[in-house]
């Protein structure tokens, strides 16, 4: 070893031998400098600094040349856009507002994994004709690969009338499968195992006898009710709101619903009892923001009455499932979703005390805007569902609806449905959205629209309390004049081309309407309806009947009582789901709405 290196080498043991000077001593205890975050305090001013200059400069001498197209934008909801987005935006951005994916305040997604472990359920809403139509529908759509069963009901069932009834001529099977006994319900589920598929109904006044029918058909097959997974709509404040299909008034009509919150908390612990749809208030023509406010104001209403009944949150609302709309203004979708998981986990924690991460866990299914096809050039429906779909993927949804191009004319063909299930499996194999946790998580635009929506969303909400909560709102008819001035606001907007919609106002063909096939419902549907519900008249035990449908009625009458044993008797013994409905007009009155202006 040179004599240079052996000093050096001997310098360093020596100067490790020898005690730290105070100095030396701050200096090692001094934590290390990181490199500044993109949050950093002196970046962001420096950020905002540079913005600023961008616009004066950059941005002023290409505004010069080529000026934008509005003085202002604006999303869908009405909120103003800035030109661009930065971390600057972001300064007051609190990490557990945006937490990890499966941990409060689940903004990312209600599963660690998301998509990367399992698929959304894709499910293709099907109902039309007689209950033996809708089997094979179901059949077809299973051997298609869809994933889990969607069952729409015609508008007399909906009503809570029989097939056989004055107000339902010319509606029977129309807009959905047509359904008054137990014995549709047989023939509807024949040859399709109840444990092992999950089925949603789009069923809300009369809900509590579809369920019921559908227990009594699971026991048929042997399945036994614990064992039934799936969800039922039965979201009776949001048709007060939106939808107009009722039996009873909202106070008789929110009982029910608690009712069958209670029984399935208790006896079905794989069922949603209730599905708290934003869809219809969408469609009538609520913005996104009144969409995600009325609908979370929606499900408080339902915590507070499964409360009030002595329920503990924490082994009701881990069932509760919220449906969606999803438009077309691509990133206020995505943020909708976040925005709403996130709302719902403060509110069912700080509101309601919630302790259990599932009872503040929101679980959605989704469905493509309805209200957004278009009778005019309708293959331009397959873009606008495709759109829709990604961004409720990229938003995180549990389950799936895409909307078939043909659905402003008439119910789905075959091919169309094909298309639209196509149009969900080319997402989920083929886009790469599946392999990722959150995809735009961390896009200034997302987290800002996120964080604006829930906070206009909130607002509404406050104004709503202030009211005496969201039931008596509905009284008044708040949410009603608030969705009717949006729709107002909406169709001027468009008759003014302010708004452009393709193929509407805006890039018309000369030739119209393209020519396209339709599926047509044979007028003899309605009269095999009426001759099978005969039958059963005839075939059944009226003593038996009679003596269910007595107990149903002493049950609404006494609200200590839970009026889903009673149906679920009067079921099995064929009562028709008129009869049953018919009790509930007998005790509580036919609803009539005031005008809301």
């Amino acid at each position: 070893m040179a004599k240079s290196a052996k000093k050096l080498s001997l310098s360093k043991a020596r100067a490790k031998k020898r005690p730290a000077t105070k100095a030396e001593s701050a200096k090692r205890k001094a934590p290390k400098r990181r490199a500044a975050s993109p949050y950093d305090a002196a970046t962001l001013k420096q950020l905002s600094t540079d913005v600023a200059r961008w616009r004066k400069t950059t941005l002023a001498k290409s505004l010069e040349k080529m000026p934008t197209r509005k003085a202002a934008f604006l999303n869908d909801s009405g909120i103003p856009l800035p030109d661009v987005f930065t971390a600057a935006d972001r300064r007051g951005e609190r990490l557990e507002d945006l937490g990890l994916p499966g941990e409060f305040p689940f903004t990312r997604g209600p599963q660690p994994t998301m998509y990367r472990s399992r698929l959304w359920t894709m499910r293709q809403f099907a109902g039309f004709g007689g209950p033996a139509d809708t089997n094979r529908r179901f059949k077809y759509l299973i051997s298609q690969g869809m994933t889990g069963l969607s069952t729409a009901f015609d508008m007399p069932a909906l009503m809570g009338y029989d097939a056989d009834h004055p107000m339902s001529r010319g509606e029977v099977g129309k807009e959905g499968v047509a359904i008054s006994t137990l014995k549709d319900f047989e023939i509807l589920f024949d040859g399709i195992r109840l444990d092992q598929v999950t089925t949603s109904m789009t069923i809300n006044a009369s809900a509590i006898v579809a369920l019921c029918m559908y227990i009594a058909v699971a026991e048929k097959q042997g399945v036994p009710m614990h064992l039934l997974g799936g969800t039922i709509q039965n979201d009776m404040l949001k048709e007060f709101i939106a939808q107009k299909e009722w039996i009873v008034g909202p106070r008789p009509a929110v009982r029910i619903v608690t009712d069958m919150v209670e029984f399935c908390a208790r006896h079905m612990p794989k069922w949603n009892p209730v599905s708290i749809s934003g869809y219809h208030i969408r469609e009538a023509g609520a913005t996104a923001v009144q969409e995600l406010a009325f609908t979370i104001a929606d499900g408080i209403g339902y915590v507070e009455e499964g409360v009030k009944r002595g329920m503990n949150v924490d082994d009701f609302a881990p069932r509760l499932s919220f449906f969606w709309d999803v438009h077309n203004d691509f990133f206020e979708e995505v943020a909708k979703f976040r925005a709403a998981r996130r709302m719902w986990a403060k509110i069912m924690r700080d509101r309601f005390g919630a302790k259990d991460p599932r009872a503040m866990m929101l679980r959605t299914h989704a469905q493509t805007a309805g209200v957004s096809l278009t009778a005019q050039q309708p293959y331009n429906n397959v873009a606008r569902v495709a759109l829709q779909a990604f961004a409720a993927v990229l938003g995180g949804t549990q389950s799936l609806h895409t909307n078939s191009l043909d659905e402003t004319y008439a119910l789905p063909t075959e091919e169309a449905v094909t298309i639209a299930l196509r149009t969900q499996q080319i997402i989920a194999h083929e886009s790469g959205a599946d392999r990722v946790v959150d995809p735009l998580a961390g896009s200034y635009y997302v987290e800002h629209l996120t964080d604006e929506m829930e906070r206009r969303a909130f607002d509404y909400l406050r104004r709503i309390d202030e009211m005496g909560g969201i039931i008596r709102a509905v009284e008044e008819g708040f949410p009603q004049k608030e969705i009717g001035e949006s729709a107002y606001r909406f169709q001027r907007e468009v008759e003014q081309g302010e708004r452009l919609i393709v193929g509407v106002n805006a890039f018309k063909s000369a030739s119209g309407a393209s020519n396209i096939e339709l599926l047509k419902i044979d007028e003899r549907v309605a009269q095999e309806q009426v001759d099978r519900l005969q039958a059963v008249k005839r075939e059944r035990d009226p003593a038996a009947v009679t003596a269910c449908l007595s107990k149903v009625e002493a049950a609404c009458r006494d609200e200590q009582q839970n009026l889903m044993p009673p149906v679920l008797e009067a079921v099995k013994a064929y009562a028709t789901l008129g009869e049953i409905s018919d009790v509930f007009r007998k005790v509580w009155g036919q609803y009539r709405e005031g005008g809301i202006f």
